[in-house]
């Protein structure tokens, strides 16, 4: 639970969703896992996809560290989360819940990824969430005023920062 004056406010702990593949690299499922560890220890809720890959992982540091995850599933067969998962949402909604995982952390992390992951980055930006990015993709176009992912360069420095940003994250949102 997160403490009187933290990002979340009184009594209520922040969430933070942790974005990646299902398919990943030994050494990022290591990150993955160290992120979901850090985030336990600050006392944030980890929010993901609740499947397999960079999700398990942070899933599995957060409960090493006495932490809670949800999952939201992009199916409707709750037996599919992968065993780490505290709470367990299957939405039937497919690749669409990808606009369910953006929206319900105070601030996102993106870690390494594909498509999907890249669609949740996406839609966290264009809803004011901010997004912290460690070895995941960079947006660049014509008129953009920079890559709006702000970088990190280990687990530490993104739970850090994703953890500074959440107060202008969902929670302090219109309708966040």
């Amino acid at each position: 639970m997160a403490a009187a004056g933290s990002p979340a406010g009184p009594g209520r702990a922040v969430h933070i969703a942790v974005v990646g593949g299902d398919e990943a690299e030994a050494a990022l499922l290591s990150v993955a896992e160290e992120v979901g560890r850090r985030l336990a220890q600050a006392g944030a809720i980890v929010v993901c996809g609740g499947l397999c890959g960079v999700m398990e992982a942070t899933c599995r540091g957060a409960r090493a560290a006495g932490g809670s995850t949800v999952g939201l599933l992009p199916g409707t067969d709750r037996g599919a989360a992968n065993p780490f998962v505290d709470v367990v949402l299957p939405t039937g909604l497919g690749e669409a819940r990808d606009a369910l995982v953006a929206r319900a952390g105070e601030a996102v992390i993106a870690l390494g990824g594909g498509y999907g992951t890249l669609a949740e980055v996406a839609l966290a930006l264009k809803t004011g969430t901010p997004v912290v990015g460690l070895d995941t993709w960079k947006i660049d176009r014509r008129g953009l005023a920079g890559d709006p992912i702000e970088r990190a360069g280990s687990p530490a420095e993104a739970v850090a920062r994703a953890l500074e940003l959440a107060p202008r994250g969902s929670a302090g949102r219109a309708g966040g």
